[in-house]
């Protein structure tokens, strides 16, 4: 079913560029990133956890390269992935460049510890050379000296000012492969930073706030500071940060464009806070059927309502749904009531309808793309 409320929102036109075969602003997709948490040169637990970031949608995944073994451990990681990889590079650009010959799609700088002009001269080349591109990430912890002794402290100002100097050195170089991020662990700060970088700039932004604490408060603080930009058309692609298990950050990441209607991929639930009306146990069946649909990308929609109060009427804007009843809980497929399931039965006979529904879609969506490419 297609929820036809959401508001239409005018993103800004960015120019693209190139992240591996994938493609960064314009009109392409905002991609979902995230970052792995283990050893890089532990190569085979860094591949696996790359997979699992790719199985749950990760577009583009960032490691760190904070020594030569890890940029020279980037060459046997590509050949066991599928996704762009983005090497994270701080202090030594020499890391930049192994890390680029290894075969990284793109490399983090930092222009607060990056070095010399001269030294990110001689990395822009090697970029150029081996069709890498950048990201300029500034982050108001590690802003440059000279900026921080001229505004005092981390400022939207400051922020924008040490972006922008790297991106016209980077285009005085005829490099114009490069994204920009200006975090901050202050929402406000950061929010305001990417506002006023959007205006100056024409290069594909990369959202985050930085540093953004455990699951629960860096959920809410990463939604407020993205999805708030994001609804003023600002942003090409996200990373939500959190101290957690990196597969949560692209959970959250897609949820934040599921909720604002850019990217719709899995499950999306409506489902009650329940009380006491509910006919059913609905925390404990979401909670279940959210765990068996984890790694599910065909969209589709469910509500799980426990009573007849708001189960009616959410039902018509879902591809499936349920509302409780005494012992009987009716169910409805594309928005209109069709047939009553018993309690004993209720998550197993759910389970089904949405596998169901998942294969009419896939062969739907097959038999488009034939007609597409015919």
């Amino acid at each position: 079913m297609s929820g036809n409320f959401f508001q239409q929102i005018n993103r800004k036109k960015t120019r693209e560029i190139k992240v591996g075969d994938l493609t960064v602003g314009g009109d392409s997709k905002i991609s979902v990133q995230s970052m792995t948490n283990t050893v890089t040169t532990d190569i085979e637990s860094t591949i696996k956890q790359i997979n699992e970031l790719s199985g749950f949608g990760a577009d583009i995944v960032r490691v760190s390269c904070p020594d030569p073994e890890s940029s020279h451990a980037i060459r046997e990681i590509i050949k066991e992935v599928d996704v762009p990889i983005v090497a994270d590079v701080h202090f030594h650009y020499q890391r930049g460049i192994e890390s680029i010959i290894s075969g990284a799609s793109c490399l983090r700088i930092n222009p607060g510890n990056i070095g010399s002009r001269e030294k990110l001269r001689e990395l822009v080349k090697v970029a150029k050379d081996y069709g890498v591109s950048m990201r300029v990430g500034v982050n108001a912890g590690s802003l440059e000296k000279n900026i921080l002794e001229k505004y005092g402290e981390p400022c939207p100002e400051a922020m924008v000012e040490s972006a922008m100097a790297t991106a016209n050195f980077l285009e005085d170089l005829d490099f114009n492969e490069f994204k920009i991020s200006v975090k901050a662990s202050n929402i406000f700060l950061a929010i305001e930073s990417y506002r006023k970088l959007s205006l100056m700039t024409n290069a594909p932004l990369h959202l985050g706030v930085t540093e953004a604490g455990t699951y629960t408060p860096g959920t809410i603080k990463s939604s407020i500071g993205i999805a708030s930009l994001l609804m003023e058309g600002i942003g090409d692609t996200i990373r939500v940060s959190l101290s957690s298990n990196p597969i949560d950050e692209i959970k959250v990441g897609f949820e934040i464009l599921k909720s604002l209607g850019i990217r719709n991929r899995g499950l999306t639930i409506i489902s009650c806070p329940s009380c006491a009306r509910q006919g059913f146990p609905v925390i404990d069946m979401v909670s279940k059927l959210e765990k068996k649909f984890s790694n599910l990308t065909t969209p589709l929609t469910l509500s799980i309502i426990g009573c007849v109060v708001n189960g009616p009427g959410e039902a018509k804007k879902t591809d499936i749904a349920i509302t409780g009843g005494k012992s009987n809980h009716m169910v409805y497929i594309n928005g209109l009531a069709d047939h009553k399931i018993s309690d004993d039965k209720l998550f197993e006979h759910l389970v089904e309808l949405i596998e169901t529904k998942v294969n009419e879609l896939e062969d739907k969506d097959k038999i488009s793309n034939l007609i597409v490419n015919a």
